[in-house]
């Protein structure tokens, strides 16, 4: 049972308080989104602050978002992806105790912890106290891959940790103060509400799409995996209605039968990877992701496989195609992998190269886990 349904547990705690929520459309109590939900338990919003993809999550990825009014409930929405990424002073004036409750999924590259390291930061800066609504993480069974070079931070990779890091917002919050990786050493006032009859271990489906392109539980499950094809010359499901589970590109033409033709999708993706053009790769739409379960890892077979069946080798991993990412040792967060690839190391011994960052991970993790 998620932090937001056990409203027993805050909504006295914020009676008399004027309220504001970090949210998007994963922010829901049993099916319904909290914002026309809470007013009517007697909570008193004053003010929305949305992330990528906006408050009500109409905007495609990487596209700036105005501030704007909440159509239904009237309320003033803060756009923290566009002129700025962590509320103002001004902004918190009025607002007497922040309410953060955004679905995430447990891996670096997805913005929405830095969305939370923000919110956490101007609470601190402020005196506000921050309430974290806490959800399950998908992921939260696997802890893996390279740890985060710091010398690579970007906004695909801002804390020095795994790619999927198993620890849920509420757990990774407490990691964030204990860490000191707030500005000037500052820690936020924290507020928990823990996942009720919840392990790191089970198995969670979520109930609203966290993004417009993790539109499925396939998506959310490969996700870990196949992002890291943002950092090639490949599409990865990108321009199709199944994002993150199709992956090719035209030079593989006659390597693979599989095709799909990505093309613009406004809301979710305008300018895809070779837009309009028939792809030719991997179809993972009916892959038994419990096999990622149980093996508790990222799956870097499908990269090598392509790495290797792609005919122009030199451009596999070019840049330019994702300019909004940048690059694969972005996503890796670490320069080896590329390397590694183009070397031809097994999966095997890539993964031997981790282990020392991932043992010394789980030690400092250790210390912020709410849940078994």
């Amino acid at each position: 049972m998620t932090g937001a349904d056990q409203t027993d547990k805050y909504v006295p705690y914020l009676k008399g308080k004027r309220v504001g929520l970090v949210g998007n459309p994963s922010s829901i109590i049993g099916d319904t989104p909290s914002v026309d939900v809470l007013p009517a338990l007697g909570v008193h919003l004053v003010k929305l602050f949305g992330p990528e993809h906006g408050f009500r999550g109409n905007a495609s990825n990487g596209t700036s978002v105005a501030d704007e009014v909440d159509p239904k409930s009237g309320l003033p929405i803060i756009s923290l992806y566009g002129k700025k990424n962590k509320p103002s002073a001004e902004d918190l004036a009025d607002v007497d105790e922040m309410i953060y409750d955004i679905q995430g999924v447990g891996v670096r590259f997805y913005t929405n912890i830095n969305v939370l390291r923000n919110a956490m930061e101007a609470c601190a800066e402020h005196d506000k106290e921050l309430l974290i609504l806490d959800r399950p993480n998908p992921h939260a069974y696997m802890v893996d891959g390279p740890v985060l070079d710091m010398k690579l931070k970007s906004g695909v990779g801002q804390f020095p940790v795994p790619i999927a890091y198993g620890m849920t917002t509420g757990e990774f919050a407490q990691m964030i103060n204990g860490e000191g990786w707030l500005d000037n050493g500052r820690k936020c006032k924290l507020k928990i509400v823990p996942v009720a009859n919840y392990t790191h271990d089970t198995p969670y489906v979520l109930p609203v799409k966290p993004s417009p392109n993790l539109n499925t539980a396939q998506a959310v499950m490969l996700y870990p995996s196949t992002c890291l094809f943002e950092g090639t010359i490949l599409n990865h499901g990108r321009g199709t209605m199944t994002p993150f589970t199709v992956i090719g590109a035209p030079a593989l033409k006659g390597k693979y039968e599989f095709s799909f033709t990505p093309h613009s999708i406004p809301g979710m993706s305008e300018d895809p990877v070779h837009k309009d053009q028939v792809c030719y790769g991997l179809d993972l739409r009916n892959y038994d992701v419990e096999q990622l379960r149980k093996k508790r890892q990222i799956n870097l077979q499908w990269i090598i496989e392509l790495y290797n069946a792609y005919p122009d080798k030199a451009r596999f991993f070019d840049q330019s195609y994702h300019k909004q990412i940048g690059s694969i040792d972005k996503l890796a967060g670490t320069y080896e992998f590329k390397k590694q690839i183009i070397a031809g190391m097994s999966e095997d011994e890539i993964r031997k190269t981790w282990q020392p960052g991932l043992e010394a991970f789980k030690k400092v993790r250790a210390k912020y886990l709410i849940y078994p």
